[in-house]
Order: C-alpha cells, then sequence, then structure tokens
C-alpha cells in the first residue's frame, strides 16, 4: 500500500507541468493491442504517463488515488466498446479526450502482432484526433 500511495504523491510535479493520465484497452484484438501499444509510444514521447486501466475497473485504491493526482485524462480505446472510457467514468472520472482506433480506419481482427508501419500510421493518426 505505501508503494501505491508514493505512486500518487508522485504525480503531482514541482514544475507544474500537467499531468497527463493515458489510459489504454488492451484488449484480445488488434485494435486493443495497438490502443496499448499507442499509450506506452506517448509515454516514450513524454506526451503523457501510462496509467493502469484495469485497475480502474478493479477498484484498486492506490490507482484510483493515482489517477485523481492526474490533471488531464486520455482514454484510448480500440473498438467501439469503449472499455477504458466506460470503466474510467463508471469509477466517476471524467475522461477529457477520447480516442477509439477503428474510427480512424483499423479494422478490428484476432491479430495480436502488431506491424511497425501500422503503429507509426496510428501514432500519427492518434496524436492529430487528440491534438497532442
Amino acid at each position: 500500500m505505501a508503494g501505491e500511495v508514493k505512486m500518487a504523491e508522485r504525480a503531482k510535479c514541482a514544475c507544474e507541468a500537467a499531468i497527463v493520465g493515458l489510459y489504454a484497452c488492451a484488449g484480445g484484438s488488434n485494435v486493443g493491442q495497438m490502443a496499448n501499444k499507442v499509450a506506452v509510444e506517448l509515454t516514450k514521447k513524454g506526451k503523457g504517463i501510462i496509467m493502469c486501466t484495469v485497475g480502474i475497473g478493479g477498484d484498486v485504491p492506490g490507482i484510483l488515488k493515482s489517477t485523481e493526482g492526474t490533471d488531464e485524462i486520455i482514454a484510448i480505446d480500440g473498438c467501439a466498446l469503449v472499455c477504458a472510457k466506460k470503466s474510467l467514468e463508471r469509477a466517476g472520472f471524467t475522461v477529457d479526450k477520447h480516442v477509439i482506433l477503428s474510427e480512424l480506419g483499423m479494422k478490428k481482427n484476432k491479430e495480436l502482432d502488431l506491424n511497425e508501419n501500422e503503429v507509426n500510421e496510428t501514432m500519427v493518426k492518434v496524436e492529430e484526433a487528440l491534438r497532442i
């Protein structure tokens, strides 16, 4: 529990930079896996911090506390089921920005291996759609 509290405390930066939480789907399809990959890549680029979406649905206290410490919440969903967004809203959070990869042209299928070209193309579309 103490480690979880530290995670929440880390959410506020002395430099006063906005803390952008990235909550991605990681479902059992190509679009779910791509949503998670996009969140990882946005984190690497410094455009937000990937957070634990399943912990929101699991009502995990430390993860909920960390989410409370964010300044902006972005949900990245793979398909029209919008599981990431619904999980956040069900837990009482307001989603500030939301993107659905299947609405950006990805066709949902059961392939779990991601193509690097498709990752790059999707990143461009997501960054444009979210204006980040």
